[in-house]
């Protein structure tokens, strides 16, 4: 089996598919594995710290001529796509429910996409849940931004010259990106509240010492794969009413609420923000899709009546050294997964759950359904 990991051509995209220490890996279970030439810049690995692995350096066009599988982060551009070599597999963040060129370019071309963010929330694909790993980085990395901009510290200190209160944070959404967050404001100090439409969250939220906001909007719930339901129009109004307080005590806010495969939610209103004091920092995770936050802009820091709105995506792509050694194991724990050791190869399983969930086209033809009706194919 031939590994081929290129370079990210998304601008800005720092993290790799593939570390020289999950090259390792891979060659140990008997694949030949070969990455583009300088892949490894943005994590400070040399194109010698990969050989030194066993891996192989190759071009770019040969790399993926060759390949029988293709590690990406990002998506390839349709014309990349559509050249993938028939029965080949190509795994990575494919953005399968916006990404419609690509994907009906992948199916045009004979190749099997796999996508990661279609990884079950299950025990066993738990190893593999790239989703997972590089929310968690995000929420993380929401907490040190907001941190740096505030101009106030988060600890409490008391000293001779009097006591500096806490911070207050407001974490909205407590799904992996929002417990993270939590957990990493209250390293830092910080007095922090939670609120998630799922009651089932509460214990969690309290065992990292925080306050579990409780407000009725309803019956609310969560999918089969753990993530929060679509609030109504009538359920999103009485969320926003009473989180208003909250906002208006914080000193910052992270939203992390996200509907997979649809739009972020909006939730906090420009009057909500104007309610807030000057100086509060707001992060919002779910910028990528839309935004929870009105009038937030992609990749953008802006300013409202002194209130400080981040719109950054990549959140996890400003730490990737950690990012990539992450995403780099959950790619190698799932080929290990489903590996043939004497056969050395890769396995199909035709009735997996993991594959089923995550493969996008395959034959000729998008398989997947809920990717088909969100594309209209």
């Amino acid at each position: 089996m031939k590994v081929f990991c290129p370079r990210e051509v998304r601008p800005g995209e720092t993290r790799v598919a593939v570390t020289p220490a999950s090259a390792e890996r891979l060659v140990r279970l008997g694949a030949e594995v070969a990455v583009e030439s300088g892949l490894g810049t943005t994590i400070g690995a040399s194109d010698a710290d990969y050989t030194a692995r066993g891996a192989s350096i190759t071009s770019r066009a040969e790399g993926l001529a060759a390949a029988d599988w293709v590690f990406r982060v990002r998506p390839p551009s349709p014309d990349d796509a559509a050249a993938a070599k028939p029965g080949s597999y190509h795994i990575g963040f494919l953005e399968p429910f916006t990404n419609r060129a690509a994907i009906e370019a992948f199916a045009r071309s004979g190749a099997i996409a796999l996508s990661v963010e279609l990884i079950p929330r299950s025990t066993i694909a738990q190893k593999m849940d790239a989703l997972s790993s590089q929310a968690n980085l995000a929420g993380y990395v929401a907490v040190i931004l907001a941190a740096e901009r505030l101009p106030k510290i988060l600890p409490m200190m008391m000293t001779p010259a009097g006591t500096i209160a806490p911070a207050r944070v407001l974490v909205i959404g407590a799904g992996v990106a929002g417990l993270q967050a939590i957990a990493t404001a209250r390293r830092l100090g910080a007095r922090v509240e939670a609120y998630d439409t799922r009651p089932v969250v509460k214990e969690q939220v309290q065992s990292l010492g925080a306050k579990f906001v409780e407000i009725d909007v309803g019956e609310t719930g969560q999918t089969k794969d753990g993530y929060a339901k679509q609030l109504t129009e009538e359920q999103l109004a009485r969320q926003r009413a009473a989180l208003a307080r909250h906002c208006a005590e914080a000193d910052v806010v992270i939203t992390t609420a996200q509907v997979f495969g649809r739009r972020a939610p909006q939730i906090i209103t420009a009057e909500m923000l104007d309610g807030m004091r000057p100086g509060s920092v707001v992060v919002d995770l779910a910028v990528e899709t839309g935004g929870n936050v009105e009038g937030v802009e992609l990749d953008r820091e802006i300013e409202r009546k002194g209130v400080r709105i981040l719109g950054l995506a990549n959140l996890p792509g400003r730490v990737p050294v950690a990012a990539s050694q992450m995403y780099a194991a959950n790619l190698a724990n799932f080929i290990e997964h489903f590996w043939d050791r004497k056969a050395k190869m890769f396995q199909w399983v035709e009735e997996d759950d993991i594959l089923r969930a995550m493969t996008v086209t395959r034959d000729g033809r998008v398989v997947h359904a809920a990717v088909r009706e969100a594309l209209g194919l």
